[in-house]
């Protein structure tokens, strides 16, 4: 049986969006999750995971191409919000482990479009904000975009900004190092083996 402070999923959601206000009768929806799995006791990030979600009440528009690179031709060929959320709980284990995400906007939009909808919230009540976290770990006032926060940590950038899976992995990084520097507070024992 699989330690359930072992792993921890890292989730990034891109939605919808547009350049000024939502269009009458759209609403922000979730098109893509990024999911990292981080194994804190190893330190490591043992995978990377990414879910496209069909939007039912909003189009991509052209600002959300140019910032996410998804077309509304690729997020057709998705599943249903409420099959993604099956698919969170069922192949990655979200209802057992541990979850974080950079800031709080991954976990209310998953909350609002869970109320609105009959997509059952597929997370555990166990969620970090791994932006919070490192603002405590590195004694900062204002909290840091993930890039930023990457570029105070000298980690690197890996893939592209504002791509969900991508940007789950940067975290991922964010995260191992919390785990090392020993701030991050579900982080088990390490004592050399993985047991």
């Amino acid at each position: 049986m699989e330690d359930p402070r072992r792993f921890l999923n890292v989730v990034d959601v891109e939605a919808t969006c547009w350049q000024g206000q939502v269009p009458p009768g759209q609403s922000n929806e979730i098109i893509e999750i990024g999911l990292c799995v981080v194994d804190l006791a190893t330190r490591e990030r043992v995978a990377k995971h990414r879910i496209l979600v069909r939007p039912a009440r909003s189009t991509v528009s052209a600002f959300c191409t140019e910032l996410t690179g998804l077309t509304q031709e690729e997020v057709d060929t998705g599943v249903s919000f409420e099959e993604a959320c099956a698919l969170l709980d069922t192949e990655h284990r979200a209802r057992s482990r541990a979850w974080a995400s950079w800031g709080d906007y991954d976990r209310k939009q998953f909350e609002r479009q869970c109320q609105r909808g009959r997509a059952v919230y597929p997370f555990s009540s166990r969620h970090t904000n791994a932006k919070a976290v490192f603002t405590a770990s590195f004694g900062m006032r204002k909290r840091p975009g993930m890039a930023q926060a990457l570029n105070l940590a000298g980690l690197p950038l890996d893939g592209r900004h504002h791509s969900g899976a991508d940007d789950a992995w940067n975290i991922g990084a964010l995260v191992v190092l919390l785990a090392e520097r020993g701030d991050w507070a579900n982080t088990p024992a390490w004592n050399g083996t993985t047991s």
